[in-house]
């Protein structure tokens, strides 16, 4: 029985952890999702993904203790996406919302973190035990600190501390909050309208991050008008640009071509 689940509806690809009793990831699971995201990068049917997973109880716990314990080494072949498919995906231009359903623990946190929006469900907790089991969290160490405060984010990796879904919102770790019945309805409404919008323009959004991230301001900016990043050049040459343009004077609705 496959551990992940897929489902299109239009334009939004619905990607669902189906591993009981906890959703913990193995090898195979990872190289499974890869494909996935990969194929979800390379295909211009998809606009939007949507990361969840099965049940009420847990999103995701991390890594499969019992695969490292039963072989006695861990199974390193994450495919091209690196962990859960996503920690790692060069090049990811399009929106990925996670749909946090339950606990996000150790590496199922990092894989929240790896997507671009968190909506989660109000009994949601997040934590990253790895200290217990004297195992760096990687994903987390370099990527909770850039999301939330940098004292906060040491706090959870130095003591493992849980945290809940309201104080995750307080942070601003989360977009929103909502019942669990209400999750999937408010992550597809967020898939629908980033499915609506220019699809020239997330391309150009997530370059534009990447490649600044690091920059100060103004070599940021002589960065963006450099003409070096392509899917920026691309959106200022583009149909879609002048397109916007028209129906802003016209007062209608953009017809938006990807060209």
């Amino acid at each position: 029985m496959s551990t992940v689940r897929v489902e299109e509806r239009g334009a939004v690809l619905e990607v669902t952890i189906d591993k009981p009793k906890a959703n913990a990831i193995d090898g195979a699971t990872c190289r499974a999702m890869s494909e996935i995201f990969v194929a979800f990068r390379d295909d211009p049917k998809y606009r939007v993904a949507i990361l969840t997973a099965a049940g009420d109880r847990f999103f995701c716990a991390g890594w499969d203790l019992k695969e490292i314990s039963n072989a006695g080494e861990t199974d390193t072949d994450f495919g091209e996406g690196g962990w859960g498919g996503l920690q790692e995906l060069p090049n990811l231009n399009k929106p990925v919302i996670a749909a946090v359903n339950g606990m996000a623990l150790g590496g199922g946190f990092e894989l929240a973190l790896s997507c671009d929006l968190i909506v989660a469900a109000d009994h949601a907790q997040f934590a990253l035990p790895e200290i217990k089991a004297g195992i760096l969290a990687d994903g987390a160490t370099v990527k909770l600190r850039r999301r939330i405060p940098y004292h906060v984010a040491v706090d959870m990796l130095m003591t493992g501390r849980w945290m809940d879904a309201a104080e995750a919102y307080r942070w601003g770790l989360l977009r929103e909050v909502v019942p669990l019945a209400d999750l999937m309805d408010t992550a597809r409404s967020l898939a629908d309208l980033l499915a609506a919008a220019p699809p020239l323009l997330f391309p150009a959004i997530k370059e534009t991050l990447r490649a600044t991230e690091n920059m100060l301001l103004q070599d940021a900016f002589d960065e963006v008008n450099s003409g070096r990043l392509t899917t920026v050049d691309t959106l200022y040459k583009s149909e879609d640009m002048i397109e916007g343009a028209r129906a802003f004077a016209e007062k209608r609705d953009p017809v938006w071509k990807g060209r």
